[in-house]
């Protein structure tokens, strides 16, 4: 199984910030050490054209070229700074490298991405480019263009925040579907219609998550019961954790592996290849947070190799 990665892009926060960066570079250690069997790359930048692909021209060169202003800057919650532009642009990289790779084994994930409240025109809450809404849109194109045909894809968003940039983005293109499970009382505090939207109250453990998340699946293959996503793009956060100072939930490290393997045996079963990103992660101890996202590589790894066994019996 292939995972890409950008953590040695670190950005030069300011002491005290709120976002955990040092955060992917122990993701990174800890797949090296424990899972040997996930051949980890660094992520390949992604272009200016290629991010123009969901996000408004004016917006990239803006961010390439340094002349976001004080407001934009504060709405992404970073400072610019060169290496803002490079982390970026090699996050949307990565997704667009699992992406091919999911499409051609199975399984594949980004080590970090999933940054889902960037829209066409704007970054907000820590995101710069919608790392998934260009890689779908790439991969759309590419497929066109070797296979002559649509690729349908489906985003399984189960960040605790809602991907209100992705359901922005893809507000009027039926070829993507998104689907978000997130606090309803949480940022972004005013929420951007999805194609499928489950709101959850403060305070939900394992047992209502888990009802909650077999309900949206349900529906998500119900709606596609004609023609099926060709791609998922899985953006399994660890801040539902009980343990993050964002999430507001209080799901278990357990409910939480649970969740994992409900969603990659879903798509398993069903033959469908997936892209995972890690998304959100704020645990009060960071290597809560890490230990959540390294359960997530090792059940993916798992679903990888179950597929590959599958693939080899037929």
């Amino acid at each position: 199984m292939q995972a890409f990665h950008s953590d040695h892009f670190v950005l030069p926060l300011p002491e005290g910030h709120r976002f955990p960066m040092g955060k992917y570079r122990l993701l990174h250690d800890a797949v090296l050490t424990a899972l040997p069997a996930v051949r980890l790359f660094e992520a390949p930048a992604a272009s200016e054209g290629e991010l123009a692909l969901a996000h408004d021209p004016v917006y990239v060169s803006a961010v390439t070229e340094g002349l976001l202003s004080a407001a934009q800057q504060r709405e992404i919650g970073f400072p610019w700074s060169p290496r803002m532009v490079e982390r970026s642009r090699r996050s949307v990289g990565a997704t667009i490298a699992a992406a091919r790779a999911a499409l051609h084994d199975g399984v594949a994930a980004n080590l970090a991405g999933g940054t889902h409240h960037a829209h066409p025109d704007r970054g907000s809450g820590y995101c710069v480019f919608n790392d998934v809404a260009v890689a779908a849109r790439l991969m759309q194109a590419e497929w066109h263009r070797t296979q002559r045909r649509l690729l349908r894809v489906a985003v399984i968003d189960l960040d605790v925040h809602q991907g209100n940039g992705t359901a922005a983005i893809f507000r009027d293109d039926p070829t993507v579907f998104t689907l978000s499970l997130h606090g309803a009382k949480n940022f972004p505090f005013r929420k951007e219609a999805g194609d499928l939207d489950v709101e959850l109250p403060d305070g939900c453990a394992d047992a209502e998550y888990l009802a909650a998340l077999d309900g949206a699946l349900a529906e998500l293959w119900r709606r596609h019961d004609a023609a099926m996503p060709g791609l998922v793009f899985y953006l399994a956060g660890a801040d539902p954790h009980e343990g993050d100072r964002l999430g507001r939930l209080k799901i278990t490290a357990q409910g939480l592996a649970e969740r994992d393997r409900r969603v990659l045996a879903a798509v398993r079963e069903r033959g469908i290849p997936v892209a995972l990103a890690m998304a959100g992660g704020y645990g009060r101890v960071i290597e809560d947070t890490v230990a959540v996202q390294l359960q997530t590589m090792r059940l993916a790894l798992e679903s990888w190799r179950q597929g590959t066994n599958e693939t080899i019996r037929a």
